[in-house]
């Protein structure tokens, strides 16, 4: 029997939504298992780390803007 080759990492077919998708969801630590193995064969890991810094700066700018607007009051 024939493998089929494995896809190197940078050159994966996930999509970037699929990878903000998926870094959404585990900012709040919600992910099935089935999910992560799925992501984790079909994700670019470039894709993953630009979607995370990404969440992280909108985090930020979030918390942000809640203590702009509790302390303003």
């Amino acid at each position: 029997m024939e493998d089929k080759p494995k896809a190197l990492p940078h050159q994966r077919k996930g999509s970037f939504r699929a990878s903000m998708k998926a870094v959404f969801w585990s900012f709040f630590g919600v992910r099935k298992r089935s999910d992560y193995e799925k992501d984790a064969a079909n994700l670019n890991p470039v894709h993953v780390i630009i979607a995370g810094l990404i969440g992280a700066a909108i985090f930020i700018g979030l918390i942000m803007l809640a203590v702009r607007f509790a302390v303003s009051q």
